[in-house]
């Protein structure tokens, strides 16, 4: 794949971070994602596990705006995070997913089922919803993370899984 195909890719998955729509990725898209996490998984937000997701997004936006935010405003635009996901970590998807892990294992944390190590691909599926992938590719996608079919997909899939979604072409959602 070409960086021009692989830069419109990147910049198509931005509206997932956007939570707003505003054109920007900012620290309330965190929340806001944060927020609706705990409201489809019935936690508070003053829990552990909610304390924990909250400092995870936090830690994910630091991350993220210290990956991205070039002009210092904090907020990433479209340009910036295309920039920032080709420049800094195509050749390192892994470094995408270490900023991601404190959000992700709070996620994890919330979705699992009896406080259990992984989330069933329905628990996926409802977490894929609520940041925003479309109902239809939810399902597939979530489905597909459980690649040895025993049931749960573990932190280490997500991870990997995730650092590949936002850092190369592939895996690919239609429209993505």
């Amino acid at each position: 794949m070409d960086s021009a195909e692989y830069e419109r890719k990147t910049a198509a998955r931005f509206a997932t971070f956007d939570q707003d729509g505003n054109g920007y990725i900012d620290r309330e898209d965190f929340s806001a994602a944060a927020a609706a996490l705990l409201a489809e998984f019935g936690t508070t937000a003053r829990s552990d596990k909610g304390q924990a997701l909250y400092s995870g997004a936090e830690a994910f936006w630091q991350g993220m705006a210290g990956i991205a935010d070039v002009d210092g405003d904090q907020r990433v635009n479209r340009e910036e995070f295309v920039t920032g996901a080709v420049k800094r970590l195509r050749d390192n998807p892994q470094r995408f997913a270490e900023i991601a892990r404190p959000f992700l294992h709070a996620v994890i944390a919330i979705s699992a089922e009896d406080g259990g190590t992984g989330v069933t691909p329905r628990a996926a599926e409802r977490v894929l919803r609520v940041l925003g992938v479309g109902a239809d590719v939810a399902g597939q996608v979530a489905f597909a993370l459980d690649a040895d079919g025993d049931g749960l997909i573990g932190e280490d899939e997500i991870l990997t899984a995730f650092a590949l979604y936002y850092t190369t072409a592939e895996p690919d959602l239609p429209g993505a």
